[in-house]
């Protein structure tokens, strides 16, 4: 493959992981990454693979569709996937991983490969030959505009949110308890602010009545609905949070033996648990107001961010209508990958990335492209971000409600049908990689 040149456009999730195996199936890799010479509103570095929201990479519960995807990327010779369960740090039934550590892991791998040539330097114009755009949800304007002319479509967009991180010795251990749900033995992997009911509706009422920096554009429906900001979740009703991001069920305040009205729970940000970051708390409130907000919450009372909450624009293509089932754009050597094909989550883009690089690796060689069984939580979201039938296409995670019905009619609750669902994409996958030597092999890789 020595003759063979790709050029990736993007070095997050998508694009590295998409650098990394093709370089590993023996395909020489050109990465172009505009940091640090041209940032972001949402990055802070110039590292690869860069997290810029939360630090979890969602549920390992094999009955789980995020945990399932993770064991068929495990599975496909996942390279991300491998530096993060080497980065992970404490977050219950989540892969959650310290930034850093993640960040450098993957960094050493691609600089340390000699078949992948890494060039700093926004890129404002596509690429000759063969190309992966793997640019994010917040591709460069330029960059953005030159795709828009090509697919000949419209792109569309949504608001992002990010979780405020603050400075563990500023935490108040005297009222904060560690604690997982449900864990009545063993040290947790949370931290855990209880309030009271008084607590709680002062709270609310603080978050709901407090300045935030946009304002107009939240009435037009360009919310995604996973990372709704805390105060837009309270909005919608008094109890909203205590029965989502701050619901208390399984928790145990040691201080009284009783369950709290409600409790925010703190994840770690990093292995020495140094930083944590409030759990479901993306915010769009001014810094000074999260200051005063947040320090409402018992145990936060003298909190000092390392971060604030911020929110972005992101943008993504219309996917199912301007891009082919391998999202390349037709009668081009052009391929996209990420979270701008609305594919949304840090295991999602990933994954894209690989399915990019596989999909690009299958051309070269001539062999038919990609085409995971739908069964699966990969192979599902493919299918539905590439179907012309899909109507006013939105961002998707990896979920159940994607993969096609259980066959046998059996009634079952959700749990075991989860199970169930989980247990069939296992067998269905093992069959077709069986079946894809030519793109799987073990003989074919370098490293």
């Amino acid at each position: 493959m020595a003759n063979q040149v790709v050029t990736v456009v993007g070095g997050g999730l998508a694009g590295s992981e998409c650098a990394l195996q093709l370089a590993a199936r023996g395909v020489s890799v050109r990465l172009c990454e505009m940091r640090p010479q041209t940032m972001t509103p949402a990055h802070r570095t110039a590292a690869f693979a860069e997290l810029v929201c939360s630090n979890s990479l969602k549920s390992t519960r094999p009955d789980s569709a995020a945990g399932l995807l993770k064991s068929e990327l495990r599975r496909m010779g996942s390279k991300l996937l491998e530096c993060a369960e080497q980065a992970a740090v404490p977050a219950g039934g989540a892969l959650a991983v310290d930034r850093g550590a993640f960040s450098a892991l993957v960094g050493k791998r691609i600089e340390g490969d000699p078949l992948i040539e890494v060039v700093h330097g926004e890129v404002t114009d596509i690429p000759e030959g063969r190309v992966v755009i793997a640019a994010g949800p917040l591709c460069s304007d330029a960059l953005a505009d030159r795709l828009r002319a090509l697919v000949g479509g419209e792109s569309l967009s949504f608001f992002d949110a990010a979780a405020p991180i603050v400075d563990a010795a500023t935490l108040d251990l005297d009222v904060l308890f560690r604690q997982s749900r449900y864990d009545d033995a063993g040290r947790g992997d949370y931290l855990n602010a209880p309030l009271n009911r008084d607590e709680y509706d002062a709270f609310i009422d603080a978050l709901v009545g407090a300045e935030r920096v946009v304002q107009r554009d939240f009435e037009k429906g360009g919310l995604f609905q996973a990372c709704q900001p805390a105060e837009e979740v309270a909005r919608t009703g008094h109890d909203a949070l205590r029965f989502g991001a701050m619901k208390p069920v399984g928790l145990t305040d040691p201080r009284t033996g009783r369950r709290p009205w409600a409790a925010l729970q703190l994840r770690a940000e990093n292995a020495d648990g140094t930083a944590y970051n409030l759990v479901g708390f993306q915010t769009n409130l001014t810094f000074g107001e999260q200051k005063r907000v947040f320090r409402m919450i018992p145990g936060l009372q003298n909190a000092e961010f390392f971060r604030f909450g911020v929110m972005h624009r992101n943008t993504f293509f219309d996917s199912p209508h301007v891009l082919d089932r391998t999202f390349a754009i037709p009668g081009t050597k052009v391929r996209l990958a990420g979270q701008i094909t609305g594919t949304e989550g840090y295991v999602e883009a990933i994954a894209s990335g690989l399915v990019a690089a596989l999909n690009t690796y299958a051309e070269i060689i001539g062999a038919a492209p990609l085409e995971l069984p739908v069964t699966g939580a990969l192979g599902s979201l493919i299918a539905y971000a590439t179907d012309p039938a899909t109507e006013q296409y939105q961002p998707m995670h990896v979920n159940f409600g994607l993969v096609p019905p259980l066959e046998d009619g059996k009634r079952r609750g959700k749990r075991e049908r989860y199970a169930a669902y989980a247990d069939r994409a296992e067998r269905d996958l093992s069959v077709y990689l069986a079946a894809r030597s030519e793109l799987f092999s073990e003989g074919e890789l370098h490293g």
